[in-house]
């Protein structure tokens, strides 16, 4: 009776990996070629991001700061960790926690006492400390996770704790941005990211990643830690 038991828990399990492999052989609709995939909207053509309303400047954001007609006054300057930034001819300024418009009134205060007349002063914030992206699946740690500066595809896996040895398809990476209004969707091999044989591809704010689980492994994996509970663990 045992022994009949067994043979029919492996021949279920079997079933399981094949049903499994089968389901990974599709394609994945909707995909691009991850080489062609382009900025998302929430990023302008000069690679500034764009996705935030009201955005209230912080620390480390990287902003571009010029002044119309004054090519020496256009500077990219780096918020400190008090909040402030230093300019040409007005020296320190306090620029965390106030909004871009507020910024540029103020500059255009400070430039139009006794240096310019009715100065015209535009800000850009090139890196926002508040991008967040998303990791799903077979990550360490799913979650939204900040990032400043540039950061990849292997970076910002890593701010998740890296991949799940365990469950994760390392050939199915998905990449989800907004491009265009529409939803759009790339898949990357993180085994030729790795080795140089596929590039690593920028990540910007408001993307989504996904690490999608390989079926087999689950499906084994789900088994396995089943035995002890069917009492049939010694049966391998």
């Amino acid at each position: 009776m045992a022994s009949r038991l067994a043979q029919l828990l492996i021949t279920v399990l079997l079933s399981l990996v094949l049903v499994a492999c089968n389901s990974m052989g599709g394609s994945r609709a909707g995909m691009v070629d991850g080489n062609n995939m382009p900025a998302p909207d929430t990023t302008s053509a000069s690679g500034a991001y764009k996705g935030a309303s009201d955005y209230r400047i912080g620390a480390q954001d990287l902003l571009s700061i010029s002044v119309f007609g004054v090519e020496d006054l256009t500077k990219d300057v780096r918020v400190n960790s008090n909040g402030q930034i230093s300019l040409p001819l007005i020296g320190g300024v306090m620029a965390g926690g106030r909004t871009i418009p507020e910024l540029e009134s103020e500059l255009a205060t400070k430039y139009s006492a006794g240096y310019l007349q009715k100065p015209q002063v535009s800000v850009f914030v090139k890196e926002f400390t508040s991008q967040r992206v998303t990791l799903e699946g077979a990550v360490a740690k799913p979650g939204i996770y900040p990032i400043t500066g540039k950061t990849t595809l292997i970076q910002a896996i890593a701010l998740a704790g890296g991949v799940d040895d365990q469950t994760a398809d390392l050939g199915g990476i998905v990449l989800m941005r907004q491009v265009d209004g529409k939803r759009m969707a790339a898949a990357y091999d993180l085994r030729l990211v790795r080795r140089g044989q596929s590039d690593d591809p920028v990540i910007y704010g408001d993307d989504i990643i996904i690490v999608e689980q390989s079926a087999s492994k689950t499906a084994l994996r789900r088994f396995l830690e089943s035995m002890p509970v069917l009492g049939v663990f010694n049966i391998l």
